[in-house]
């Protein structure tokens, strides 16, 4: 009997009385972990005269983050599943407030990139307790509903938080301002973890220690850095080439250890068999390319708004509210929706996000200087209305048949998918605006961003589009 049809067998358990709460705080948590992709944008010009930045510090403070979280999110998921959601829910939030304050203290820019670092760990610890948690408390349409706020969750905190960096910065001053985009994180990290004890049931299901599966964390750990770390570099070095080699070996290794241990009657970190199942790979591979494009939008435009025009960060996170908005509405009706729709919700969706990116492209192409926030308002709401149908969605269909009992862990591969776009979107959009800023030009700098993130929704709405059809055939 399979790991689902055991669970649908065992029959409905009676529904946790707290599970809206618990869901909250988990949420929080994310919220604020999400939010640190997004909010650190505004600050960049500020770090870079505070602490005299390089280029390339600016980037690592970006994408280093996104690095570290996704090395270690598939492990944190397998450990969650074994040891228990929330003792690895606490630990994740502790971390990440210890390398907040780290962070909001930094007296130069490696100190400020080592807290980045450290703050990805605990974002990569804490973010898939959360869809194990929605998996473990939740069933039927509640599921959908809680995947819902999720997306909405993960689209807000995305697309705010330049708006809240612009607003602290505001309040702060740009010298010292930059700080509290940090030191913010401290109260609510704290709080987190008392609500988390008393909202938060710490089920476990205990498996003996070698079923941990150390060396299968080593080479998928070997694997993530290998890929991402050329990807986070300002310039490609024959170094590179070497890790992005090394990487892929180590997944590599990695896919034939996790199959060797499943033939040996071992528990693998990631059961192969998890990407058999239906939508599981697609979805996965849709997050990765849909988030390359989704978190490389807020990169450039962030940077060209202040350091192209002369925007304050606040004006500058303004500008992007109106994506925040449009998710915001739509993510909670998409988790309803895609009960009945399936993934032809996330074709709609990222065929709206086209739309709204290929206008905003022409908004920048047309050049209408200090005016083109207001040009932008109609196009990233746009945007932002598709992008609600895509996120929660996708998370739903991708998780739809995993067993709650591999939550965790397929909650961590799917995650690690999207850090991985995070850091290759950046890392593209980052180096063709760079680029064109230091040819003298840089509007069309932006215009050559935005088109490539046009390119990779695009992508992503081929994946979903060849599972719908796959899915069709095998209805």
């Amino acid at each position: 009997m399979s790991d689902v049809n055991a669970e649908r067998a065992a029959g409905p358990a009676a529904p946790d009385p707290r599970r809206w709460k618990a869901l909250s705080v988990a949420l929080t948590a994310g919220f604020m972990t999400l939010l640190d992709v997004s909010i650190v944008n505004v600050a960049l010009p500020s770090i870079r005269e505070a602490l005299g930045a390089s280029d390339a510090a600016l980037q690592w403070i970006v994408s280093g983050y996104a690095l570290s979280f996704g090395l270690v999110l598939v492990a944190s998921g397998r450990l969650g599943d074994a040891r228990g959601r929330r003792t690895m829910f606490v630990a994740g939030v502790a971390v990440f407030t210890l390398a907040s304050l780290t962070g909001g203290l930094a007296p130069a820019a490696g100190w400020l990139v080592a807290a980045r670092l450290a703050q990805g760990v605990g974002g990569g610890m804490i973010n898939p307790q959360v869809s194990g948690l929605i998996q473990q408390l939740f069933s039927g349409a509640e599921r959908g509903r809680a995947f819902g706020r999720l997306g909405t969750t993960i689209g807000i905190s995305t697309a705010v938080g330049p708006v809240l960096g612009g607003v602290i910065l505001a309040a702060m001053g740009p010298e010292h301002g930059w700080r509290w985009v940090f030191l913010v994180n401290l109260p609510v990290g704290l709080l987190t973890i008392v609500l988390a004890r008393c909202y938060i049931d710490p089920v476990r299901d205990p498996e003996p220690a070698h079923d941990l599966d150390p060396w299968g964390a080593l080479l998928l750990g070997v694997g993530v850095v290998g890929v991402l770390w050329p990807l986070v570099s300002e310039e490609w070095a024959p170094v590179d080439a070497a890790v992005l080699a090394a990487g892929v070996v180590g997944l590599a290794a990695f896919l034939w250890w996790e199959r060797r241990q499943e033939r040996r009657g071992r528990v693998p970190m990631v059961r192969p068999s998890l990407f058999a199942r239906q939508g599981f790979a697609a979805g996965a591979l849709l997050g990765m390319v849909y988030f390359s494009g989704f978190t490389g939008l807020f990169f450039v435009l962030t940077l060209y708004l202040q350091s192209g025009l002369g925007y304050s960060p606040l004006q500058a996170g303004l500008t992007i509210t109106p994506f925040a908005l449009g998710s915001a509405v739509t993510a909670a009706v998409g988790g309803r929706l895609v009960s009945r729709m399936g993934r032809w919700v996330v074709v709609v969706g990222l065929v709206v996000v086209a739309v709204g990116l290929v206008a905003t492209a022409l908004v920048f192409a047309a050049d209408p200087g200090d005016v083109i926030g207001w040009w932008l308002v109609g196009p990233l709401l746009v945007a932002g209305l598709g992008s609600g149908f895509v996120v929660s969605p996708n998370v739903t269909l991708t998780l739809e048949h995993v067993p709650v009992a591999q939550a965790g862990t397929a909650g961590g591969v799917l995650n690690t998918g999207q850090r991985l776009g995070t850091a290759a979107g950046v890392a593209l959009v980052g180096a063709l605006y760079f680029r064109g800023v230091a040819a003298g030009d840089a509007t069309t700098a932006a215009v050559h961003g935005l088109v490539t993130t046009v390119a990779l929704v695009t992508a992503a709405l081929v994946v979903a589009v060849v599972d719908v059809v796959q899915r069709g055939r095998t209805d």
